[in-house]
């Protein structure tokens, strides 16, 4: 076959290839476009799947960035000693990239921030103060080495929907993992007795009941703690996802009782293991229990034919 013939030969096998193609591409169709609704204060609408729960329910988690809508998480210091009292420093940065010095107060603070460890042994939810030029300051105490996550949850005054970032902190020194602890239903923190019924759902409310007891008897005396008798912060184990949830009700309210029971409507965001630290307060002092809790999602109900 001479030079001609064979550049015709391959011209016309290179032109059947792309007419196969092109009829393959139109019997099977373009792959369709998976829309990605606009996040709007971490509370995004997502379509329901075939379960009834929602399909991308991570959009309830904060925390899992340092920027988001436009705002910043800037921490002074990324690394600090570990053993003892340390100083945190930090600001938000507005879409400005300039401090944000005006917020919108949420349970009597402007910000809420809570440090914990990646193993979620150590939690601490701490009030810091603001200077002028917005900068904020908190003493906290990180007595071991690791890794921990810092959360800032407030709401900027221009805006209505509470927005949740987080940034890493390293402690340095001897860094020895513990595995999640398994704590059951039933927590004793201070004296104090606390059990907890209800649970998670992946995509939808769930409740969460939490009874105080002392010596064996109901505590109905709890103490106004920032605007509520209990403050509940939840974290995915693993990636740290965080869901700040209040109680049902306020003291106040003319139905909400000071114990023995504080009630939370929370929804998980998907299966998986999270630390539920509550916050409350007695007598003038605020003591903290921690419980692990599994969501798990529930077998399909069998077809009907």
């Amino acid at each position: 076959m001479n030079t001609a013939l064979k550049v015709t030969a391959f011209a016309a096998g290179l032109a059947a290839t792309f007419t196969a193609a092109y009829g393959v591409g139109h019997a099977v169709g373009p792959a369709p476009a998976q829309p990605h609704p606009a996040a709007h204060g971490g509370h995004a609408a997502h379509p329901a799947d075939d379960a009834g729960t929602t399909a991308h329910a991570d959009h309830q988690v904060g925390g899992l960035q340092a920027a988001e809508r436009g705002y910043t998480l800037s921490l002074d210091r990324t690394v600090v000693p570990a053993g003892g009292p340390t100083g945190l420093s930090f600001r938000v940065l507005a879409p400005d990239g300039h401090p944000l010095t005006a917020y919108r107060p949420a349970h009597e603070k402007e910000l809420h921030l809570i440090v914990a460890n990646r193993d979620l042994t150590d939690f601490q939810h701490l009030h810091p103060v603001r200077a002028a030029d917005g900068t904020w300051t908190a003493p906290a105490n990180i007595a071991a080495a690791g890794d921990y996550r810092v959360f800032a949850d407030f709401t900027p005054a221009a805006e209505t929907d509470p927005l949740t970032l987080g940034a890493d902190l390293h402690a340095a020194g001897d860094y020895r993992p513990a595995a999640l602890p398994q704590t059951g239903r039933t927590v004793t923190v201070d004296g104090y007795t606390l059990t907890l019924t209800g649970g998670l759902a992946p995509g939808r409310p769930g409740r969460l009941a939490f009874t105080v007891t002392k010596d064996g008897r109901p505590v109905t005396d709890l103490d106004p703690y920032l605007a509520a008798y209990g403050h509940l912060v939840v974290l995915r184990a693993g990636d740290l996802g965080y869901l700040h949830v209040h109680p049902d009700g306020e003291p106040g309210d003319g139905t909400t009782a000071p114990g023995p029971e504080i009630d939370f409507t929370a929804t998980a965001p998907s299966p998986g293991d999270y630390r539920l630290f509550l916050d409350f307060q007695h007598q003038g002092t605020v003591h903290t229990a921690a419980f692990t809790l599994t969501a798990e999602t529930a077998a399909p109900e069998p077809h009907q034919h």
